[in-house]
């Protein structure tokens, strides 16, 4: 993972993101990019010096924030887009080949019944990079166990386990998988990649409902400091991310989730 993303809103606790990132940037060796998202409509004389000074607004405002911490020799740069914020994200993640997205549960809303807001909830439903979701107040420590929730241990490419595999070595994690049958689970299904079985040293199966429900059955019992899912069509969350908020009575985690890219099709 050499360049990672971060998102910042307008949220009061935006630095708390911030610097969990920069710390797991540190740590990783890798290159922070802020990303500053803003929307002014651009047109001729007067509109396009408005644009500007909101770019440049904004810039400052950032350079103050990152000035006030301690960056621990990280490149920090600022990456500006004007307009939507998953349209931006696409294009600035291909443009500085982003390897991670590091973002909170929840961006600018202040409803603490949320997990994910609105703008979180849209990028980890509307992007395929991988996304680390960081609880508030979370702080970068050392991650010693991992539990990996899928309802099919079929992968079409290994590298999608990149990240996770990059997290678990540098950390000497250890890794449970937890495969969970839903109603019609195919036999094919229950054939776990050797690449995921390769970085594992538990694998437990479990009958539930949804994927979701198993991991609310064995979360506790195995109590980890990551917890990682697969960003699937129609897995993990299928039905909570159906909109893009999603309440903390449904789903709340408190401590950070990776979010893998699509494993198949």
């Amino acid at each position: 993972m050499n360049n990672i993303l971060v998102p910042l809103g307008t949220s009061p606790d935006a630095h708390e993101t911030l610097k969990y990132a920069i710390d797991f940037a540190a740590d990783f060796g890798a290159n922070v990019f802020i990303m500053d998202v803003y929307q002014v409509a651009i047109g001729a004389g007067s509109l396009g010096k408005v644009e500007e000074k909101v770019e440049a607004t904004h810039r400052e405002n950032i350079k103050a924030l990152v000035a006030e911490m301690d960056t621990k020799s990280v490149d920090v740069k600022i990456a500006s887009y004007n307009g939507d914020i998953i349209d931006g994200l696409k294009e600035i993640t291909k443009e500085l080949d982003i390897n991670l997205i590091i973002i909170a549960p929840r961006s600018n809303d202040i409803n603490e019944e949320l997990y994910l807001g609105n703008t979180s909830g849209r990028i980890v439903k509307q992007t395929n990079i991988p996304t680390l979701v960081v609880p508030k107040g979370t702080g970068y420590l050392p991650i010693k166990s991992i539990l990996v929730a899928f309802k099919s241990g079929i992968l079409k490419r290994s590298k999608v386990l990149y990240p996770l595999i990059s997290i678990m070595r540098k950390h000497k994690a250890g890794v449970n998988l937890l495969l969970i049958k839903t109603p019609g689970y195919t036999e094919d299904d229950l054939k776990i990649n050797t690449a995921l079985l390769d970085v594992s040293k538990n694998l437990i199966i479990s009958e539930n409902p949804t994927t979701y429900h198993g991991v609310l059955e064995h979360f506790q019992a195995k109590n980890p400091d990551m917890l990682c899912v697969f960003r699937r069509k129609r897995g993990f969350f299928k039905k909570l991310w159906e909109k893009s908020t999603v309440l903390k009575s449904e789903f709340h985690a408190t401590v950070p989730v990776l979010i893998l890219s699509v494993k198949k099709d």
